[in-house]
């Protein structure tokens, strides 16, 4: 993969971070990786807690300069982090704030103080190092291991920082609204601020105000990280934004009429990125003009029978995902079909699982919904479809009644159940575990 690399690029008197309106410098936060790498126990891997992102980017150093593993779990509820753990035997848990339970041999990081002993001297990182093991969300089954080596995560972030440069400038400040530990927000808000000349924002601001205040305390030119699901909760707010140089988002398709109205509103364009857990991100598009992906520079696609090979820089061999795609220009861009996963066939008739949400979505009156394969056969040997809408003041009858003028009688969701709200985890994604836990009284 390449030669050894450092840890972190730039000048030590850069802003790596801004914690309560202040920035930390580069030497600042290699003081506080030496302060934490020197409090790790011996062992080869540990769950990475943070919810304060400098914490979790001290943390996240801390490790691999200890020559440790960062383990990602799809979320940090407790089941999920015991089952990352018995995974692998003799880890550990490193967070930021005491916990109760808290999970065997937990490691409780000390106060990051400003008057830390700064750091004067850039540690050098094996390109073939194992720095990170990141889960799937679950959406689609049981989260799935993905490894990371630092020479990965430097080409990676390689194809991010041009795309960005393109679009902002080579410096720029950004904050986020998803989680570190999702590879999206790794690649974004983590390696960004350590390979390229970026600062983070410590927070991850949830609520639309609260995402206003953080851009707030941060100079220009600034981006925002994002996903589809916050990025209409701040418009549907009201809320004024501080200028933006560029949205970023990723995790969920982003509609169109939704990218349009962000960059209408805020004056920024809306930069969707197109990636996975297992290659991380390989192309982007401005969803409003284009509704091909560009590819990142070194990026290959091989289109399969049931899905696309993937070809990258950041990839040790290539990785197969269910998209299906078409190539264009050359095989520059692709326009995506859908994924094999969406492809459905009921009585000899055809749909894509995609098309039908998005015909759901568009329902006048419905907040949210999905619609989702069952895995069980019903008595005629058909697996159907089933329906979670959140449509404050409609019934379900109301609801199925436009979908049966939208799409044929047989891919209609049956059963269909009307919720106060989805189980969207931190980055919007469904975990298919809650969404056949909340279908099954309707069974």
């Amino acid at each position: 993969m390449g030669a050894p690399s450092p840890l972190l690029v730039g000048a030590l008197n850069r802003p790596v971070a801004w914690r309560e309106g202040r920035p930390v410098s580069a030497a600042t936060f290699l003081g506080h990786v030496r302060q934490v790498a020197a409090l790790l126990p011996e062992a080869d891997s540990a769950v990475n807690l943070c919810e304060d992102r400098y914490a979790f980017l001290v943390a996240f150093a801390a490790l691999i300069v200890r020559r440790q593993t960062n383990l990602l779990p799809p979320s940090r509820a407790p089941h999920a982090v015991d089952e990352v753990m018995a995974g692998h035997p003799g880890s550990y848990a490193i967070g930021e704030l005491p916990l109760s339970p808290a999970p065997a041999g937990y490691v409780c990081m000390p106060p990051l103080r400003d008057d830390v002993a700064p750091g004067h001297d850039v540690p050098s990182i094996p390109a073939d190092a194992v720095v990170a093991i990141g889960y799937t969300s679950g959406s689609t089954g049981r989260p799935k291991p993905n490894i990371k080596t630092w020479g990965g995560f430097v080409a990676s972030n390689a194809g991010n920082a041009r795309m960005l440069g393109k679009a902002v400038g080579g410096s720029f400040d950004l904050v986020a609204t998803v989680p570190p530990q999702h590879m999206y927000g790794m690649e974004m808000s983590v390696l960004m601020p350590l390979l390229s000349e970026v600062s983070v924002h410590a927070g991850r601001p949830f609520f639309p105000a609260d995402v206003a205040a953080a851009l707030g305390t941060m100079p220009e030119p600034r981006v925002l990280v994002i996903t589809p699901v916050h990025l209409r909760a701040i418009v549907e707010s009201g809320v004024q934004l501080p200028t933006l140089a560029a949205f970023v988002s990723a995790t969920a398709p982003m509609p169109v009429e939704l990218a349009t109205e962000a960059e209408k509103r805020f004056g920024a364009p809306v930069c969707e990125v197109f990636g996975s857990t297992e290659t991380c991100v390989f192309a982007s598009r401005r969803t409003s003009v284009d509704e091909d992906w560009t590819l990142y520079d070194g990026v290959t696609l091989h289109p399969q029978p049931d899905g696309t090979l993937v070809h990258a820089p950041q990839l040790a061999e290539p990785i197969a995902l269910a998209d299906i795609v078409t190539l264009h220009d050359e095989g520059r861009r692709f326009r995506l079909r859908g994924r094999n996963t969406d492809l459905l066939e009921i009585a000899g008739k055809r749909a894509s699982l995609g098309d039908l949400n998005r015909r759901l979505l568009a329902i006048e009156g419905v907040r949210d919904g999905v619609l989702f394969q069952l895995d069980e056969s019903d008595a005629s040997g058909i697996r159907r479809i089933a329906g979670l809408v959140v449509a404050p003041g409609m019934t379900e009858q109301a609801v199925l009644a436009v979908l049966r003028q939208a799409m044929d009688p047989v891919f209609l969701p049956r059963p269909l159940r009307m919720v106060d709200a989805l189980p969207r985890n931190e980055t919007g994604k469904l975990p298919r575990g809650d969404l056949l836990a909340l279908i099954r009284p309707a069974l």
